[in-house]
């Protein structure tokens, strides 16, 4: 039986300091049937330049549509069984195309297979780089198995499976991987495996890292409330209770400076927070020492009440904009 063609897909937006990497890691694989398409989502920099000097197709947006539009340009323009996802800030292991598809071949009712990134992050970029890497690595790490949750930055997707899904809403810029996956879960098992693999890039600085998790956790209240339940995966109760008391700890510190004896109240919260995913922080001590568990709690409990303050804002709007409600009701179109 022939190998199947696989379309390697990547968005590119302003991305000149990783784009080689990225597309170096795709001319490495071990997989041979490869067509190769970079979707340049309207760059200011030389990102498309620089991709033009691989074994690329180069398809250029016309104008910016977020990562959504993108990769339904690049799915439009490839022929392949099988589309492989990959952002231009990540770089694949060079067995990743084979082992999904090698996935595939094992399981034929699998309408995706995504893949898990690596404890080291693609640059060494000081503390908060590396915290984001590590909870990223842990949490997918944890999650593996069956998922209702997508993880486009890194994973294959039938091109059977993705049509009949639909395409990614291009109006959706924070969290059009978490309307499409669900709309794939419901007609296909999805797959979160180690088996695929790679490194990322990521924020390196606190500051724009807590401005994303606000944004999307405003962009996922009517996504969870238009469903009645959290995805399948990495969103358990015991990170939910975490994100209250994280919000807790920071909220009871100030009365400490007037009322000592209110100590008790974020000591407490601070304890039950570290219990509730306690195998999170043994992991980071294991691979990092105790000082650096200390500087990842900290991450931790700014990240996590940057959620809950994104949730209560999105739930107040969704109180009062019914278009927000109604954000992902609306009709998908290429």
């Amino acid at each position: 039986m022939a190998e199947p063609l696989v379309s390697v897909v990547v968005p590119v937006y302003n991305d000149r300091r990783t784009i080689d990497l990225c597309l170096n890691s795709v001319r490495a694989q071990t997989y041979p049937r490869l067509e190769v398409i970079v979707v340049d989502d309207s760059s200011t920099d030389d990102s498309a330049a620089l991709a033009a000097r691989h074994p690329v197709t180069l398809v250029r947006a016309e104008r910016n549509g977020g990562p959504g539009a993108t990769r339904n340009l690049g799915v439009r323009h490839a022929s392949g069984d099988i589309i492989f996802f990959l952002d231009a800030d990540v770089t694949m292991h060079p067995e990743a195309i084979a082992q999904a598809v090698a996935l595939f071949e094992e399981n034929p009712s699998y309408g995706a297979v995504f893949g898990i990134p690596d404890k080291e992050p693609l640059f060494d970029e000081g503390l908060v780089c590396d915290y984001r890497i590590l909870q990223y690595h842990y949490w997918r790490k944890s999650a593996e198995g069956l998922v209702s949750g997508g993880y486009y930055a890194l994973g294959a997707v039938r091109r059977s499976a993705f049509l009949k899904a639909g395409w990614f809403n291009p109006a959706l810029r924070q969290t059009e991987e978490i309307d499409h996956a669900e709309r794939l879960a419901a007609l296909h098992p999805m797959l979160l495996t180690s088996r695929i693999r790679g490194r990322l890039a990521d924020e390196t600085a606190m500051r724009p890292l807590l401005r994303k998790a606000f944004v999307r956790s405003r962009l996922r209240v009517p996504f969870y409330l238009d469903r009645g339940r959290a995805m399948q995966g990495m969103e358990t109760g015991g990170r939910a209770a975490a994100s209250v008391l994280a919000t807790l700890v920071l909220v009871s510190l100030p009365a400490v400076a007037v009322w000592p004896v209110a100590a008790v109240v974020p000591a407490a919260a601070l304890l039950l927070f570290v219990l509730a995913d306690l195998g999170q922080y043994a992991f980071v001590a294991r691979h990092r020492g105790a000082g650096f568990l200390v500087f990842f709690i900290g991450c931790h409990l700014l990240m996590n009440t940057a959620v809950v303050a994104g949730l209560a804002v999105g739930l107040t709007q969704w109180v009062f904009s019914r278009r927000f409600r109604r954000m992902y009701r609306r009709e998908v179109t290429a």
